[in-house]
Protein backbone atom coordinates (compact mmCIF):
# COMPACT_ATOMS: atom_id res chain seq x y z
CA UNK A 1 0.00 0.00 0.00
CA UNK A 2 1.18 3.52 -0.80
CA UNK A 3 2.58 5.06 2.45
CA UNK A 4 0.85 8.39 1.84
CA UNK A 5 -2.52 6.71 1.20
CA UNK A 6 -2.04 4.64 4.34
CA UNK A 7 -1.29 7.76 6.41
CA UNK A 8 -4.38 9.52 5.03
CA UNK A 9 -6.54 6.47 5.81
CA UNK A 10 -5.23 6.41 9.38
CA UNK A 11 -5.96 10.14 9.63
CA UNK A 12 -9.53 9.64 8.43
CA UNK A 13 -10.00 6.81 10.93
CA UNK A 14 -8.63 8.94 13.75
CA UNK A 15 -10.78 11.94 12.80
CA UNK A 16 -13.93 9.81 12.71
CA UNK A 17 -13.12 8.21 16.07
CA UNK A 18 -12.50 11.60 17.69
CA UNK A 19 -15.81 12.90 16.32
CA UNK A 20 -17.70 9.91 17.74
CA UNK A 21 -16.08 10.49 21.12
CA UNK A 22 -16.93 14.18 20.91
CA UNK A 23 -20.65 13.76 20.26
CA UNK A 24 -20.83 11.31 23.16
CA UNK A 25 -19.03 13.70 25.48
CA UNK A 26 -21.24 15.43 28.04
CA UNK A 27 -18.91 18.43 28.00
CA UNK A 28 -19.17 18.86 24.21
CA UNK A 29 -22.94 18.32 24.26
CA UNK A 30 -23.21 21.02 26.90
CA UNK A 31 -21.11 23.38 24.78
CA UNK A 32 -23.36 22.88 21.74
CA UNK A 33 -26.50 23.48 23.78
CA UNK A 34 -25.04 26.50 25.57
CA UNK A 35 -24.04 28.09 22.26
CA UNK A 36 -27.48 27.43 20.78
CA UNK A 37 -29.28 28.92 23.79
CA UNK A 38 -27.11 32.04 23.70
CA UNK A 39 -27.57 32.62 19.96
CA UNK A 40 -31.28 31.81 19.85
CA UNK A 41 -31.96 33.76 23.04
CA UNK A 42 -30.35 36.89 21.61
CA UNK A 43 -32.21 36.57 18.29
CA UNK A 44 -35.52 35.86 20.02
CA UNK A 45 -35.24 38.98 22.17
CA UNK A 46 -34.61 40.99 18.99
CA UNK A 47 -37.16 39.14 16.87
CA UNK A 48 -39.25 42.25 16.15
CA UNK A 49 -36.32 44.58 15.41
CA UNK A 50 -36.25 45.77 11.81
CA UNK A 51 -32.97 46.27 9.97
CA UNK A 52 -32.68 49.90 8.91
CA UNK A 53 -33.23 50.43 5.19
CA UNK A 54 -34.94 47.07 4.62
CA UNK A 55 -38.12 45.24 5.51
CA UNK A 56 -36.08 42.39 7.04
CA UNK A 57 -36.05 41.53 10.72
CA UNK A 58 -32.82 41.28 12.67
CA UNK A 59 -32.83 37.45 13.13
CA UNK A 60 -32.86 36.97 9.34
CA UNK A 61 -29.79 39.17 8.87
CA UNK A 62 -27.88 38.34 12.04
CA UNK A 63 -28.17 34.54 12.04
CA UNK A 64 -26.02 33.84 8.94
CA UNK A 65 -23.37 36.26 10.20
CA UNK A 66 -23.32 34.57 13.61
CA UNK A 67 -23.04 31.16 11.96
CA UNK A 68 -20.05 32.44 10.02
CA UNK A 69 -18.46 33.66 13.24
CA UNK A 70 -19.02 30.31 14.99
CA UNK A 71 -17.48 28.43 12.07
CA UNK A 72 -14.42 30.69 11.97
CA UNK A 73 -14.01 30.65 15.75
CA UNK A 74 -14.36 26.88 16.06
CA UNK A 75 -12.12 26.02 13.13
CA UNK A 76 -9.34 28.35 14.30
CA UNK A 77 -9.42 27.86 18.06
CA UNK A 78 -10.26 24.13 18.02
CA UNK A 79 -7.20 23.02 16.02
CA UNK A 80 -5.00 25.56 17.81
CA UNK A 81 -5.84 24.09 21.22
CA UNK A 82 -5.66 20.50 19.94
CA UNK A 83 -2.23 20.99 18.38
CA UNK A 84 -0.86 22.88 21.39
CA UNK A 85 -2.04 20.15 23.78
CA UNK A 86 -0.76 17.33 21.59
CA UNK A 87 2.65 18.96 21.46
CA UNK A 88 2.72 18.83 25.25
CA UNK A 89 1.48 15.26 25.68
CA UNK A 90 3.78 13.77 23.05
CA UNK A 91 1.14 12.90 20.44
CA UNK A 92 2.88 14.97 17.77
CA UNK A 93 6.21 13.34 18.60
CA UNK A 94 4.66 9.92 17.99
CA UNK A 95 3.20 11.07 14.67
CA UNK A 96 6.63 12.37 13.71
CA UNK A 97 8.07 8.87 14.14
CA UNK A 98 5.60 7.35 11.64
CA UNK A 99 6.16 7.75 7.88
CA UNK A 100 3.94 10.61 6.66
CA UNK A 101 2.49 10.75 10.16
CA UNK A 102 2.04 14.53 10.09
CA UNK A 103 0.08 14.25 6.85
CA UNK A 104 -2.20 11.76 8.55
CA UNK A 105 -2.51 14.08 11.56
CA UNK A 106 -3.58 16.98 9.33
CA UNK A 107 -6.14 14.76 7.57
CA UNK A 108 -7.59 13.64 10.90
CA UNK A 109 -7.88 17.18 12.19
CA UNK A 110 -9.55 18.35 8.97
CA UNK A 111 -12.17 15.60 9.16
CA UNK A 112 -12.77 16.00 12.90
CA UNK A 113 -13.15 19.78 12.77
CA UNK A 114 -15.41 19.54 9.70
CA UNK A 115 -17.71 17.00 11.32
CA UNK A 116 -17.78 18.94 14.58
CA UNK A 117 -19.52 21.80 12.78
CA UNK A 118 -22.52 19.60 12.01
CA UNK A 119 -24.04 19.21 15.50
CA UNK A 120 -23.28 22.85 16.32
CA UNK A 121 -25.11 24.07 13.22
CA UNK A 122 -28.01 21.62 13.66
CA UNK A 123 -28.83 22.63 17.25
CA UNK A 124 -28.97 26.27 16.13
CA UNK A 125 -30.66 26.00 12.74
CA UNK A 126 -33.46 23.56 13.57
CA UNK A 127 -34.98 25.72 16.35
CA UNK A 128 -34.23 28.90 14.34
CA UNK A 129 -36.36 27.76 11.40
CA UNK A 130 -39.21 27.10 13.84
CA UNK A 131 -38.87 30.41 15.66
CA UNK A 132 -38.13 32.88 12.86
CA UNK A 133 -39.38 33.59 9.34
CA UNK A 134 -37.53 34.34 6.11
CA UNK A 135 -34.25 32.64 7.08
CA UNK A 136 -33.62 31.01 3.69
CA UNK A 137 -34.91 32.90 0.67
CA UNK A 138 -34.51 29.96 -1.72
CA UNK A 139 -33.52 26.27 -1.28
CA UNK A 140 -30.59 26.84 -3.66
CA UNK A 141 -29.03 28.79 -0.80
CA UNK A 142 -27.98 25.47 0.73
CA UNK A 143 -25.65 24.93 -2.21
CA UNK A 144 -24.02 28.26 -1.39
CA UNK A 145 -23.78 27.26 2.27
CA UNK A 146 -21.98 24.05 1.26
CA UNK A 147 -19.25 25.63 -0.88
CA UNK A 148 -18.77 28.57 1.49
CA UNK A 149 -18.29 26.23 4.46
CA UNK A 150 -15.88 23.98 2.55
CA UNK A 151 -13.76 26.93 1.41
CA UNK A 152 -13.94 28.47 4.88
CA UNK A 153 -12.67 25.25 6.46
CA UNK A 154 -9.71 25.11 4.10
CA UNK A 155 -9.02 28.83 4.56
CA UNK A 156 -9.27 29.08 8.35
CA UNK A 157 -8.21 25.72 9.80
CA UNK A 158 -4.59 26.17 8.68
CA UNK A 159 -4.53 29.44 10.63
CA UNK A 160 -5.51 27.55 13.78
CA UNK A 161 -2.89 24.88 13.17
CA UNK A 162 -0.15 27.44 12.62
CA UNK A 163 -1.15 29.16 15.87
CA UNK A 164 -1.12 25.81 17.71
CA UNK A 165 2.30 24.98 16.27
CA UNK A 166 3.84 28.32 17.22
CA UNK A 167 2.43 28.96 20.71
CA UNK A 168 4.85 27.99 23.49
CA UNK A 169 2.08 26.45 25.64
CA UNK A 170 -1.64 25.69 25.67
CA UNK A 171 -2.28 28.63 27.99
CA UNK A 172 -1.06 31.04 25.30
CA UNK A 173 -3.67 29.98 22.73
CA UNK A 174 -6.16 32.46 24.18
CA UNK A 175 -3.76 35.36 23.67
CA UNK A 176 -2.41 34.28 20.29
CA UNK A 177 -5.63 32.86 18.87
CA UNK A 178 -8.84 33.76 20.67
CA UNK A 179 -8.08 37.46 21.10
CA UNK A 180 -7.22 38.08 17.40
CA UNK A 181 -10.32 36.15 16.30
CA UNK A 182 -12.56 38.28 18.52
CA UNK A 183 -10.92 41.47 17.25
CA UNK A 184 -11.53 40.36 13.65
CA UNK A 185 -15.13 39.50 14.53
CA UNK A 186 -15.57 43.07 15.73
CA UNK A 187 -14.42 44.58 12.44
CA UNK A 188 -15.72 42.02 9.92
CA UNK A 189 -19.36 43.02 9.60
CA UNK A 190 -20.60 40.22 11.83
CA UNK A 191 -22.49 42.43 14.28
CA UNK A 192 -23.01 45.59 12.20
CA UNK A 193 -22.43 46.72 8.59
CA UNK A 194 -18.79 47.04 7.58
CA UNK A 195 -19.51 50.43 5.97
CA UNK A 196 -19.96 51.97 9.42
CA UNK A 197 -16.24 51.54 10.13
CA UNK A 198 -13.30 53.71 9.02
CA UNK A 199 -12.05 53.10 5.51
CA UNK A 200 -8.71 51.61 6.55
CA UNK A 201 -10.47 49.21 8.95
CA UNK A 202 -12.69 48.05 6.10
CA UNK A 203 -9.59 47.31 4.03
CA UNK A 204 -7.99 45.31 6.87
CA UNK A 205 -11.20 43.32 7.47
CA UNK A 206 -11.44 42.35 3.80
CA UNK A 207 -7.91 40.93 3.82
CA UNK A 208 -8.93 38.16 6.23
CA UNK A 209 -11.32 35.25 5.59
CA UNK A 210 -13.83 36.00 8.35
CA UNK A 211 -15.48 38.89 6.49
CA UNK A 212 -15.87 36.80 3.34
CA UNK A 213 -17.21 33.85 5.30
CA UNK A 214 -19.90 36.06 6.83
CA UNK A 215 -20.67 37.62 3.44
CA UNK A 216 -20.99 34.21 1.79
CA UNK A 217 -23.34 32.96 4.50
CA UNK A 218 -25.50 36.09 4.18
CA UNK A 219 -25.68 35.61 0.40
CA UNK A 220 -27.00 32.10 1.03
CA UNK A 221 -29.69 33.03 3.53
CA UNK A 222 -30.87 36.49 2.50
CA UNK A 223 -32.90 37.71 -0.51
CA UNK A 224 -31.13 39.44 -3.39
CA UNK A 225 -32.27 42.92 -2.33
CA UNK A 226 -30.40 42.54 0.96
CA UNK A 227 -27.14 42.81 -1.00
CA UNK A 228 -27.69 46.58 -0.98
CA UNK A 229 -26.55 46.49 2.66
CA UNK A 230 -23.12 45.17 1.69
CA UNK A 231 -19.96 46.92 0.54
CA UNK A 232 -20.35 47.62 -3.17
CA UNK A 233 -24.06 46.81 -3.05
CA UNK A 234 -23.60 43.17 -4.09
CA UNK A 235 -22.71 39.72 -2.81
CA UNK A 236 -19.34 39.69 -4.62
CA UNK A 237 -19.37 35.92 -5.08
CA UNK A 238 -16.25 35.80 -7.24
CA UNK A 239 -14.30 37.87 -4.72
CA UNK A 240 -15.50 35.55 -1.93
CA UNK A 241 -14.27 32.49 -3.82
CA UNK A 242 -11.01 34.24 -4.68
CA UNK A 243 -10.09 35.45 -1.18
CA UNK A 244 -11.09 32.24 0.60
CA UNK A 245 -9.38 30.23 -2.14
CA UNK A 246 -6.12 32.15 -1.78
CA UNK A 247 -6.13 31.64 1.99
CA UNK A 248 -6.85 27.94 1.47
CA UNK A 249 -3.99 27.48 -1.01
CA UNK A 250 -1.54 29.41 1.17
CA UNK A 251 -2.63 27.50 4.28
CA UNK A 252 -2.35 24.08 2.66
CA UNK A 253 1.14 24.99 1.47
CA UNK A 254 2.35 26.55 4.72
CA UNK A 255 0.93 24.16 7.34
CA UNK A 256 3.01 21.09 6.37
CA UNK A 257 6.18 23.20 6.44
CA UNK A 258 5.32 24.63 9.85
CA UNK A 259 4.44 21.19 11.25
CA UNK A 260 7.64 19.65 9.90
CA UNK A 261 9.71 22.48 11.35
CA UNK A 262 7.97 22.12 14.69
CA UNK A 263 8.43 18.33 14.64
CA UNK A 264 12.14 18.60 13.89
CA UNK A 265 12.64 20.79 16.93
CA UNK A 266 10.52 18.72 19.28
CA UNK A 267 12.24 16.16 21.50
CA UNK A 268 11.19 13.87 24.29
CA UNK A 269 12.83 16.12 26.88
CA UNK A 270 10.83 19.09 25.59
CA UNK A 271 7.61 17.11 25.90
CA UNK A 272 8.51 16.19 29.48
CA UNK A 273 9.33 19.81 30.30
CA UNK A 274 6.03 20.96 28.78
CA UNK A 275 4.13 18.41 30.88
CA UNK A 276 5.85 19.60 34.04
CA UNK A 277 5.11 23.22 33.19
CA UNK A 278 1.46 22.36 32.52
CA UNK A 279 1.16 20.58 35.89
CA UNK A 280 2.71 23.57 37.63
CA UNK A 281 0.23 25.88 35.92
CA UNK A 282 -2.70 23.71 37.01
CA UNK A 283 -1.49 23.73 40.59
Amino acid sequence: MNPISHAVRLGVSRGWTEFQQSIRSTQDQGFYLFTAVMVLGYLFLRRNTEVEGTDLLLPSVALPSILGLLIAFGVVIGPAYALAMEKEDGTLLRHKAVPHGLRGYFTGQLLFQSLSLVPQMVVILLPAFLLFDNLMDHPSGWVTVAWVVVLALLATMPIGMVIGALVPSTQKVGTWGMLPVMVLAGISGIFYPLQQLWGWVQVVAQVFPMYWLGLGMRSAFLPEEAAALEVGGGWRTLETVGVLGVWAVVGIAVVPMVLRRMARRQTGSQVEAARDASLQWVR
